[in-house]
């Protein structure tokens, strides 16, 4: 590992990727102590702009718009990458890290990315193979895991329910909404596939971390099996694909189409040889008020439940209240009227603010992550099993080694 800023001083971050994601980030690090956010570098000037625009008004700065890449990654300032960009640069982005590093001509010594890791399985190996290499500490985004809902739950499970009457064996997770907000998710061979490659990296990870003893570490939990279907329900219809292409240069459903709707059966054992089960399910056919994230964990004598869209606060406005959409109750809201639940802290509840003060607190203090790139290698590993449970209707059993060089479907139907 690199060294280590000046003691007691804050972690100096920047952003790679001016996106919906790293507004979601900047808005959570509104809440995160010990860091200032001092660059941000995205191709597009007007994006990047807006956002260093955003962190000084929020006074997480002193922030720059960069430019380049290379120069974000020379500045003497900058301790830390937050990797943010669309998941096709993921890897590039990884290398300028890596080279810059390993030349001397970056101070850089800790990246997170956010998830996944990679398209494929090789990808993700390359991405965690250049920060090792580089001697960088790594960080693996999955908020899920950060969730206060999560945190809380898993604490009282496993300290008031697991030790009398056994450890739990049944995690369920889903996570739906009405579609992504940009051309590239929709495109296989840039994001890596449709809504499994999109959403399951999360309702995998979070089911794991749920079954995971609270001092174990991950790898003491072994996937043994995955079953995955997949399935085409609503944006490959006439009138929904002529909506995407009007609405998003470049997406065509028809000719190129990526899964609306996964689901996932991944079967684990424990040191002891018991067997554990994740059922998970993940949707971009989901038309309600906004983002659903169901979790449930289940153990002999206990469960416990958590649903986003179950909040205490609530708001009723009748047809005679008329005005613009937006999201400024949930996130991929669909309504302006009617009874609508109100999410009112989006970057705790989703684990946004949890994950970076995590990170930050680690990079920081030189302490590994509870989430690094290790595990992003293996949420991408059984994504790619389930991939290809879905193409050959079969259950994959692991260690698989097609898994390696497997490219998904829906990933290899675009040049």
């Amino acid at each position: 590992m690199n060294a280590s800023p000046p003691k007691g001083g804050p972690l100096r971050i920047g952003f790679v990727g001016s996106g919906f994601i790293a507004k979601f980030h900047l808005k959570a690090f509104q809440s995160v102590r010990h860091a200032q956010i001092m660059g941000v570098f995205s191709p597009t000037a007007e994006h990047r702009d807006a956002l260093a625009d955003a962190a000084n008004a929020a006074e997480l700065g002193p922030c720059k718009a960069y430019v380049t890449l290379d120069e974000l990654l020379a500045a003497p300032d900058v301790d830390a990458i937050w990797l943010l960009a669309p998941n096709d640069r993921r890897l590039e982005v990884m290398r300028a890290i890596s080279a810059a590093v390993t030349s001397g001509k970056s101070k850089v010594r800790a990246v997170a990315c956010e998830k996944p890791l990679g398209r494929t399985l090789a990808e993700a190996r390359e991405v965690l193979a250049l920060a090792e290499d580089a001697g960088l500490a790594h960080g693996y985004l999955e908020n899920q895991v950060f969730s206060t809902a999560v945190e809380r739950g898993k604490e009282i499970v496993w300290r008031r329910a697991a030790p009398l009457a056994g450890r739990p064996y049944l995690a369920r997770a889903a996570e739906e909404h009405s579609g992504p907000h940009e051309p590239w998710f929709w495109q296989g061979a840039r994001q890596g596939g449709g809504v499994m490659s999109d959403m399951m990296c999360h309702s995998v990870e979070v089911g794991r971390f749920l079954l995971t003893a609270p001092d174990a570490p991950r790898a003491s939990l072994t996937v043994k099996s995955v079953q995955g279907s997949v399935a085409h329900l609503k944006w490959t219809q006439a009138r929904y694909a002529k909506q995407l292409a009007r609405d998003f240069k470049g997406v065509e459903m028809t000719r190129h189409p990526v899964e609306d709707f996964a689901r996932a059966t991944i079967t684990l054992e424990d040191e002891d040889g018991q067997e554990l089960i994740i059922e998970a399910s993940t949707s971009w056919s989901y038309v309600g008020p906004g983002l659903r994230i169901d979790l449930a964990l289940l153990g002999p004598e206990y469960s416990m439940e958590f649903s986003s869209l179950n909040p205490g606060l609530k708001v009723f406005l009748s047809r005679a209240i008329t005005g613009g959409s937006g999201e400024d109750l949930v996130e991929k809201q669909n309504a302006e009227q009617g009874q609508m639940p109100i999410v009112e802290d989006e970057a705790g509840i989703y684990g946004y603010i949890g994950e970076n003060r995590h990170m930050v607190d680690c990079f920081r203090h030189g302490r590994t992550p509870i989430e690094t790139f290790v595990d992003g290698v293996e949420v991408v590993k059984m994504v790619m099993a389930l991939y290809k449970s879905a193409e050959t209707g079969a259950t994959v059993r692991l260690p698989d080694e097609t898994l390696e060089t497997y490219v998904p479907a829906p990933a290899r139907t675009e040049a």
